[in-house]
């Protein structure tokens, strides 16, 4: 009998060993995330390698099983993607309104929004997870780490499924290492006119983002590819256009990108949301309905397969009012003693129905969009984006006629006010990716929300000491007294500029009702190509959108990511034996893919940190005219190791699947 058939009673899951290790995981991954975001504007999921660390661990005790390596990638998880909170709360002191970020005030933000975030995730578990045929592209990915892992197995199909895992791994780690070292390069662009205009094409040359373009599909892939040829087809040259005499083309380029053109991705992602959301009322409705009779039946005496036990949907609403309690202090707090002390209650009062409200619309999209595209690249910035904006309308309506003083107080409220609700959003992004992954392995739902809740208190009480050293030891750009060192903090920056753009008059809504415009047409093409092929293909808007919003380099490699793995899948189909198990034997290799670099991205955080140098292991010698040689170089590696990878791993597909047949 397999691990997944037995009770629960029968299997070790939620146990103080796998919370012990959830913990340390914790520790390291979330101080990385945290430098990495401020530093690069980037953060690197960490549910796969904290899987493959807790697999190493429980290795070693003879009753550990696959549910309970799945509680310590899930703590770690959600501690992990809560440090995306880095992409607003600098901005606090990017503004001056603080100087450093106290303790409990940044924990408690941290974990209000987070224990909301888990809260909201449970009823949309039953809409968007069980309910849906969302790729969910890391969830899938984990599953499959941890049942190859799962050495209570012992198939000869498990030990092919390893090997695969391992050589994608370790080939996507190399890649990175020999960038690293500068024998290679991490992307390649190229900047040129067109007209009086000018764009760029580039691709970064990551094996993970290739893994997650398999993962994710042929149709998202086609979406991202489309809104990528939006952006920098159409609108970058148009909004170039009699701007480039003046400062290097690539630096005029990127700067109208992430001023202009990156806005109308935000109005395309924003009514792809809306539309989005309106499609996923029913399911969200009928989830929290079977959620209801599930902890009726269950209060009956009556039973509930094992993997449909939610929290029980009455706890989950009395924690999700209680929790309004503690915002509107924090929230109290942080308007009291400052000029808009006369306005308190109002702001306080919208600030809360804000976050009670506009938190599950975020929680929706933004597991959504993770379901869709995975959490390591779905644009939560660009969500950040719009609830900022949503914040500072609501908040400068409600407060009224205000001058300058007032409005630097009303812009620093905006933002603490929006960071909580940030906090929702990036819970949720990653939390129904744990739940998929909780779902392909049998685990109980209750006891991985418990253990998300749990990994959303250790990452609350780590994230504010990095922070502040952060903070301490480089400063912010842009920030007063900020060094030559200082961490760019690139969304925070940017949120904090939107906020200051609504509150002084100048922000440009037209961009974003451009982008909105484009996002209609794109949903009404979404539904004619859904109806004329009998739902067959699509045009997702959201992805369109994330094609949009995202740099090329990463817009790019997905969708031919997913080319590959529709090459592959294709060749699956066409060949004798279990498809099914080939088709897995694919999803394997795209794993190793993100397993590996996502593994190094710790270690390298690790040597960054340790260093102080932003290129600790570049080899001296490589000077000169190597950077430039070092592009061909780095394409010529790469492409040549994904084509020997995936033909290796069409053989060991063919051995997987006789083994399998054979057991």
């Amino acid at each position: 009998m397999s691990q997944l058939d037995r009770s629960s009673s029968q299997v070790r899951e939620l146990t103080v060993r796998s919370v012990i290790i959830g913990a340390l995981i914790t520790l390291v991954f979330t101080a990385a995330n945290v430098y990495l975001g401020l530093k690069v504007g980037l953060t690197f999921a960490t549910s796969i390698p904290a899987a493959v660390i807790s697999m190493a661990i429980l290795h070693k005790f003879s009753s550990h099983t696959v549910v309970e390596n799945n509680i310590v990638q899930t703590i770690a998880s959600a501690a992990g993607t809560l440090s995306a909170i880095i992409f607003v709360l600098p901005g606090l002191v990017m503004v001056g309104w603080w100087q450093g970020f106290p303790y409990w005030t940044t924990a408690a933000v941290c974990a209000v929004g987070g224990l909301l975030g888990v809260m909201y995730s449970i009823p949309l578990r039953r809409a968007l997870v069980t309910g849906s045929d969302l790729p969910y592209p890391e969830g899938v990915a984990g599953a499959e780490v941890l049942k190859v892992g799962d050495t209570h197995e012992g198939a000869a199909a498990n030990k092919v499924g390893i090997k695969v895992i391992l050589a994608g791994a370790l080939s996507s780690a190399g890649y990175v290492l020999a960038s690293d070292f500068g024998l290679v390069r991490s992307e390649v662009s190229k900047t040129f006119r067109t007209g009086n205009g000018g764009t760029m094409v580039g691709a970064s040359l990551s094996m993970a983002l290739m893994g997650v373009g398999h993962l994710v599909g042929l149709t998202v892939g086609v979406a991202m590819f489309v809104g990528m040829l939006i952006s920098y087809g159409v609108l970058l040259p148009i909004r170039s256009s009699g701007k480039l005499g003046g400062g290097g083309l690539e630096d005029v380029v990127s700067t109208i990108f992430s001023t202009d053109v990156r806005f109308v991705g935000a109005g395309c992602i924003a009514i792809a949301a809306i539309w989005t959301l309106a499609k996923i009322i029913g399911p969200i409705a009928r989830g929290i309905k079977e959620a209801i009779a599930s902890a009726r039946t269950r209060r009956g005496g009556g039973q509930v397969p094992i993997t449909e036990r939610d929290i029980p949907i009455n706890i989950v609403a009395i924690v999700t009012l209680v929790c309004m309690i503690p915002i509107a202090f924090l929230l109290w707090d942080f308007a009291s003693g400052t000029v808009l002390h006369g306005g308190i209650a109002g702001i306080v009062t919208v600030s809360v129905v804000f976050t009670l409200l506009i938190g599950l619309v975020v929680a929706s999209v933004c597991g959504y969009m993770a379901g869709l595209i995975g959490a390591s690249n779905s644009p939560i910035s660009g969500v950040g984006i719009l609830v900022v904006l949503i914040a500072a309308v609501i908040i400068k309506g409600v407060y009224g006629q205000a001058d300058a003083q007032h409005n630097a107080a009303l812009i620093a409220y905006t933002l603490f006010t929006a960071a909580i609700v940030f906090g929702i959003g990036t819970i949720s992004n990653d939390n129904l990716q744990d739940l998929k992954t909780g779902q392909l392995v049998g685990s109980t739902p209750w006891k991985q929300q418990v253990a998300l809740i749990i990994g959303v208190v250790f990452g609350s009480a780590i994230i504010p000491p990095v922070m502040d050293l952060m903070q301490k030891a480089f400063g912010f750009l842009g920030a007063p007294g900020a060094g030559d060192n200082a961490l760019a903090a690139p969304q925070a920056a940017l949120i904090s500029s939107l906020a200051k753009g609504v509150f002084g008059g100048d922000l440009d809504w037209g961009l974003i009702g451009l982008g909105a415009g484009i996002g209609a047409v794109i949903i009404v093409i979404d539904e004619v190509i859904k109806k004329t092929s009998k739902a067959r293909f699509g045009l997702p808007p959201l992805a369109v959108g994330m094609g949009m919003y995202l740099p090329i380099t990463l817009s790019l490699t997905i969708p031919i990511g997913a080319t590959v793995g529709a090459l592959y899948n294709r060749w699956a189909s066409h060949t004798n034996g279990d498809v099914d198990e080939k088709k897995r034997t694919g999803i394997l290799l795209a794993t190793g893919l993100i397993v590996g670099e996502s593994i190094f991205g710790v270690i390298y955080a690790g040597i960054v940190a340790a260093t102080g140098s932003d290129s600790p292991l570049v080899l001296p010698f490589l000077t000169g005219g190597y950077e430039s040689f070092s592009g061909i170089v780095g394409v010529v590696i790469f492409v040549a190791t994904l084509a020997v990878l995936y033909r290796w791993t069409t053989r060991k597909a063919e051995a997987r699947a006789a083994a399998e047949h054979q057991g």
